[in-house]
């Protein structure tokens, strides 16, 4: 259920009115944006009478939500969330007050390799992509591979080859957790990632939202929006609203590529939920070529990022090499990527 409270209302008033719904037992969710001020009701209101409601004097009027989702509502929350990650290369470079951004004006660009295999070619890629534009580093420590006879990460020594990375170049990182017991290695991670693979692992998703920091959530393989979205919720509803919804591409009948990139999606996502989405172009296609052409149309779809995979050496990647750009052609495709979007933090 949505409240929503009239202009100029004073905060003690809002407050006592909020105190009134915790005291029966509801979680709240209070969006203040420019115009309007919203009072989120989350919880069984089946039982409450919305006339009742809005016969108080500070209600304007009273909506129902019949999504299932609801903290990921952009009824709850109509303005665009923003999240601020601390960044040491932006404060080097006097850039966006020491932080780099995700959603609304803001367009981020995450690049690195898929899994982290030592320090001289993390660190190396690491200052290739900032030197091209790239606002955030990713790499994989642990990694969920089909085959278990795969690359399966270096793990915790692949979390210090993030830190070390991190502080040769203030990029804030991004890497995966595949199970609770992880989180304890991540202090030093900036955003957290959750695979397709774990989208619906719910404990998993409870735990991160517990941990505060920003989530980075892919889309399951064959999950539905309204699954994707519930998932998200399940990270919010444990008091973290740093979600970034990404979509990766779906699994079709049809296998020319790796994956299906479901481009409708992101306007979709936008106009349902207020979370930011980013596109991860390497893993939709599978192919390095077609990352500039499906980079190009998550923009014009109205992305708010990207996520790239970027190898110093392709043909020799312990995963996922025939998706990779080398720091070369990344370069190149920041340049041409110009021409669509104004890129942060780009430094040549």
């Amino acid at each position: 259920m949505i409240i929503v409270l009239k202009p100029n209302t004073p905060q003690e008033e809002i407050d006592a009115f909020q105190r009134l719904f915790e005291q029966q037992g509801l979680g709240t969710h209070l969006s203040k944006g420019v115009n309007t001020t919203i009072l989120g009701l989350v919880g069984d209101t089946s039982s409450m009478n919305e006339k009742t409601i809005a016969a108080n004097h500070l209600v304007d009027h009273v909506v129902r939500v019949q999504e299932p989702y609801k903290m990921a509502n952009r009824k709850f929350h109509p303005e665009d969330t923003v999240i601020a990650v601390a960044s040491k290369a932006a404060a080097k470079d006097n850039h966006n007050n020491g932080f780099a951004f995700f959603g609304k004006s803001h367009f981020s660009v995450i690049a690195g390799p898929c899994s982290v295999e030592g320090e001289d070619q993390l660190v190396g890629i690491a200052r290739a992509v900032k030197a091209s534009g790239a606002t955030f580093l990713r790499g994989g420590a642990f990694k969920p591979r089909t085959s278990p006879y795969s690359f399966q990460g270096l793990g915790k020594e692949g979390i210090h080859l993030l830190e070390l990375a991190k502080k040769a170049t203030g990029l804030p990182i991004v890497t995966e957790v595949m199970a609770i017991k992880q989180l304890e290695v991540m202090q030093n991670v900036d955003v957290i990632q959750i695979g397709a693979r774990n989208m619906q692992n719910f404990d998993l998703l409870k735990e991160v939202g517990k941990c505060g920091k920003p989530v980075l959530l892919k889309r399951g393989l064959s999950a539905t929006i309204k699954e994707f979205l519930m998932s998200a919720e399940y990270i919010m509803s444990e008091g973290n609203d740093n979600v970034i919804l990404c979509e990766r591409g779906i699994r079709t009948f049809d296998n020319y590529t790796r994956n299906c990139l479901d481009l409708s999606a992101v306007p979709y996502l936008k106009k349902v939920s207020h979370l930011p989405v980013v596109i991860d172009p390497s893993h939709a296609c599978g192919i390095s070529w077609m990352v500039e052409p499906l980079s190009k149309a998550a923009i014009a779809a109205g992305a708010d990022g990207l996520m790239i995979e970027v190898h110093n050496n392709p043909e020799k990647a312990l995963s996922d090499g025939e998706q990779s750009l080398t720091p070369k052609q990344f370069d190149s495709l920041m340049q041409k990527l110009e021409g669509y979007i104004k890129l942060e933090e780009r430094s040549l």
